[in-house]
């Protein structure tokens, strides 16, 4: 009897740690249908015109994301509870560059009155109005819960330059695998990352958020200890982490390509850091 109690009680808590989840899968949907990944998987094209035909199926999304309470949310696991906010960010900018697609060039141009486009409330999360800056820089970025820098290969700003858009939603029981993932894509692509010489020239995303990748988060104290983990993909022979790791090599930060990362751009000859 005691086992059968004891059975019954463990079918009960995985089931319930099961449900203590967010359902994904329409945005997953989305994803597979309208991002295309080039390059080996390094940059993704986004297929604008494919969303504006499903908007309805992204809405009821971002609906369903609304609805989620505080209390919801906070029984989740931190790693479910970061696939959630990446998610919701992510799916939020596209629904913002529908607003003016296909007569845009850049999100940037989505900005009103003197505010940026991250600073327009567009994101309803926790039964309030918010910006898609709030989302990335005080409940993730702001949050103690998290601390972790690979969320910049994560989000994305729909600009050329930015990471991949991942053809998946983010999911708590394989987010640390999608984030490394990520992580690799990025730093292997060498038009956004690449030695040249004794310069090591990177993404502006090192620049804005140099902190973050500094501050002893995933054991990290510089932003050479980030580049040194991943000397792999970033091409970097022993002798070259050697010269890093002793401030021989000079760190230069590439401009930042603003355009859509839209399916029809052509993002080949726009990334060069030469």
């Amino acid at each position: 009897m005691r086992k059968l109690f004891l059975a019954i009680a463990f079918l009960f808590f995985a089931t319930n740690a099961v449900a203590a989840d967010f359902n994904h899968s329409g945005w997953d949907i989305l994803l597979r249908q309208n991002v295309t990944l080039v390059r080996g998987g390094k940059a993704s094209q986004v297929n604008y015109s494919g969303f504006a035909q499903n908007r309805n199926s992204l809405r009821a999304y971002l609906a369903s994301t609304g609805a989620v309470t505080q209390t919801e949310f906070n029984s989740w696991s931190n790693p479910a509870q970061l696939a959630f906010l990446i998610n919701v960010y992510n799916a939020n900018t596209i629904e913002l560059v529908l607003d003016g697609y296909p007569n845009i060039r850049s999100i940037r141009e989505l900005g009103r009155f003197g505010q940026t486009p991250w600073q327009r409330q567009v994101v309803k999360i926790f039964g309030a109005m918010r910006t898609l800056d709030h989302v990335e820089h005080w409940l993730i970025r702001g949050s103690s819960r998290y601390n972790d820098p690979r969320i910049h290969f994560a989000l994305n700003c729909a600009a050329v330059s930015c990471p991949a858009l991942r053809p998946e939603a983010y999911v708590g029981s394989r987010l640390e695998a999608q984030l490394e993932d990520q992580t690799h894509k990025f730093l292997s692509d060498p038009t956004r990352n690449q030695l040249y010489g004794n310069e090591l020239k990177v993404s502006s995303i090192f620049r804005w958020y140099r902190g973050d990748f500094q501050n002893g988060n995933r054991g990290f104290r510089s932003l050479n200890d980030f580049f040194i983990h991943y000397a792999a993909d970033l091409n970097l022979d022993p002798q070259s982490v050697a010269r890093l790791r002793n401030g021989q090599i000079r760190i230069v930060y590439l401009p930042y390509n603003w355009d859509l990362n839209s399916f029809s751009t052509s993002i080949r000859d726009r990334l060069s850091p030469h």
